[in-house]
C-alpha cells in the first residue's frame, strides 16, 4: 500500500466530522468465516440459495435449522480478526459514529462494536413466526427453538432470499448516510444492493469514500482512496497514523 495514501487517508479519518464504516465479506474472511456462496455454500448437496428462503423454512423448518447450526457452530470457533477490533476500537474512542455490515456472523459485536447496524440480520439473533419475540444464542441452536412467550417456532433473524430488508435498520441507515461525511468501505464487493449505493450516497452528499480491500472492488473507480491489503492489517497500520 502506498504510504502517501495510508498518511492522507489518516489524517481524513482522524478529522472526519462524522465517520462511518461499511464491512462485508471480505472482513470476515480474515477470521476464517465461509462465505457460503458457490463451493463454500453446499452443504448435504444443497445450496445456500435452496435454503435461505420463507419457503424454504415453511416446508421443512428442521432442515434449515440444522443448516443454520451447521454454521453457527464454525462461526463460533471463528474470532474477531485485527480489523474488527480496530473498528471496535474506533467507536470505543468516539472516532467511529456507527458501523454498518452486510455481514451475519456477529463478529463485530464480539470484537466490541455496539452501534452495529446488520442490514442483513445477525445469525445469532431469533424472532418468533407467532408474536413479536425477538432473542439471540449465545451458543449454536439445539433442535428448532421455541419461543418463550408463545411456544411457536423461532426462526433466525436473517433476510433470507425474497424478503424485504428490515425498515427500521434502513431507516438509521439511511439517517446515517445523511450525516456522514467519511465513509470507510471494507471487504465488500460492491456487487449487493442496496449497500452497493451506500458510499454513492455519502459521495453524492459531498462526503470522502476509503475503500479498504485485499483487490479492487465494482466501488472503486467511485472511491477518494483505495488501500489495497487484508483489512487486518491495513486498518491497524492506518490506525497507528492516527
Amino acid at each position: 500500500m502506498p504510504e502517501e495514501d495510508l498518511q492522507e487517508a489518516a489524517e481524513l479519518v482522524a478529522n472526519a466530522k462524522y465517520l462511518i464504516a461499511l464491512t462485508g465479506a471480505g472482513v470476515s474472511k480474515e477470521s476464517n468465516v465461509p462465505t457460503f456462496r458457490g463451493e463454500d455454500g453446499l452443504w448435504r448437496n444443497y445450496n445456500a440459495m435452496e435454503l435461505a428462503t420463507p419457503a424454504a423454512f415453511a416446508n421443512d423448518p428442521k432442515l434449515v435449522w440444522e443448516w443454520y447450526i451447521w454454521r453457527q457452530g464454525l462461526i463460533a470457533e471463528c474470532e474477531p480478526n485485527p480489523g474488527h477490533l480496530t473498528l471496535a476500537k474506533w467507536e470505543e474512542t468516539g472516532l467511529l459514529k456507527s458501523l454498518i455490515t452486510q455481514n451475519v456472523d456477529g463478529l463485530h459485536r464480539r470484537a466490541g462494536s455496539s452501534n452495529v447496524l446488520e442490514v442483513h440480520g445477525n445469525l445469532w439473533a431469533l424472532k418468533c413466526l407467532s408474536c413479536d419475540y425477538h432473542g439471540r444464542l449465545s451458543a449454536p441452536a439445539e433442535g428448532i427453538p421455541e419461543c418463550p412467550d408463545c411456544d411457536s417456532m423461532l426462526r433466525p433473524n436473517v433476510v433470507w432470499f425474497g424478503e424485504s430488508l428490515d425498515s427500521e435498520v434502513m431507516a438509521r441507515v439511511y439517517a446515517e448516510l445523511e450525516k456522514a461525511t467519511v465513509c470507510l468501505v471494507i471487504g465488500t464487493s460492491g456487487v449487493v444492493q442496496p449497500a452497493a449505493m451506500f458510499p454513492i450516497m455519502v459521495k453524492q452528499r459531498g462526503g470522502t469514500i476509503i475503500e479498504f480491500n485485499v483487490e479492487e472492488s465494482r466501488l472503486t473507480r467511485s472511491v477518494d482512496y483505495h488501500i489495497q491489503g487484508p483489512s487486518g492489517e491495513t486498518l491497524p497500520a492506518l490506525d497507528s497514523l492516527i
